[in-house]
């Protein structure tokens, strides 16, 4: 049902996940309301900005990945491509990934590698992201009452994981195996790691302050613990009601109105930025003027 009516699953995800923050808020209405209305513009075009900085981080990361894997794609198509595809990461993750490969594909169908090559591609960056999630899952441990082990298996598993693949990468070199070429090269396995740590980091920043200006007394702590909660519930098709549900579920005993709130303004933050992206995208292919083909030279006399 996902594969094949992403959009209708994800809205009905939604809807349910909306109903369950209903019910949660009732009675809150007003607080929850006041904690909306906190945060001033400024704060959240910081919030505006700061997600866009991630997107061309995380762009510039799979670009990364794409010319490791043999691809010929110019700079500027690969972020055209990526722009749709995180309009579509406002319903799932799954579904913009699907759009950023089809558009890519669409738009540099020579340049670019198969689609199942661009699909592993993604692997390389989601591994980094795992990993320093599971490193900093004992942020965790708390919100959720797990028990203090866990993010020690957690890294145990993903470094291992991370091992297989550097090895897979080494030993295989044709297939869709060709998108993770990236793990055979050291500077570009550094560049991944470097884009990745700077995209976390302006997340954790983003979370940060949006949840104090939301009324939420967070941490940074707190902060990095919502960053992996999205990211875990993300997986899951509840559509735009993400960022509200994963902050109550997070952050709840914090206050349910403001952690609502804050999840509220994450996402739709989040979705002004995804559109200024888009837009740039969009005028970017419109203003730039077509390339002429050159006058044939004149014939000799």
């Amino acid at each position: 049902m996902l594969r094949r009516h992403p959009t209708a699953v994800s809205l009905a995800g939604g809807a349910v996940v909306a109903i369950a923050l209903a019910i949660g808020l009732a009675g809150h209405g007003h607080e929850f309301v006041v904690a909306l209305r906190s945060a001033p513009f400024w704060v959240l075009g910081i919030a505006v900005a700061l997600h866009v900085i991630w997107l061309l981080a995380r762009t510039e990361a799979w670009n990364v990945c794409i010319d490791a894997a043999g691809g010929s794609v110019s700079r500027r198509c690969t972020y055209r491509a990526s722009s749709l595809g995180y309009l579509g990461n406002i319903f799932n993750g799954q579904f913009g990934l699907g759009v950023r490969i089809a558009a890519l594909r669409r738009s540099a169908p020579e340049e670019c590698p198969k689609a199942s090559v661009l699909l592993t591609a993604e692997l390389p960056i989601v591994v980094v992201e795992i990993g320093l999630a599971a490193i900093f899952s004992f942020t965790l441990v708390a919100p959720l009452n797990a028990p203090w082990w866990a993010p020690v298996v957690a890294f145990a598993l993903v470094a291992a994981v991370f091992a297989v693949m550097h090895r897979v990468a080494r030993n295989k070199r044709s297939g869709i195996w060709e998108g993770i070429a990236i793990l055979r090269e050291t500077r570009g396995s550094g560049r991944i790691v470097a884009l990745v740590c700077l995209a976390v980091v302006i997340q954790i920043a983003r979370n940060w302050l949006l949840l104090n200006w939301s009324g939420v007394d967070a941490s940074v702590f707190d902060s990095t613990a919502l960053l992996i909660g999205l990211a875990v519930v993300g997986l899951l098709p509840v559509g735009p009601s993400l960022g509200a549900a994963t902050a109550v579920l997070i952050l709840g005993t914090n206050g349910v109105a403001a952690s609502a709130a804050a999840g509220a303004l994450l996402t739709a933050t989040a979705a002004a930025g995804a559109l200024c992206f888009a837009s740039w995208a969009l005028v970017d292919r419109l203003w730039r003027p077509a390339q002429t083909p050159a006058p044939a030279p004149a014939p000799a006399a």
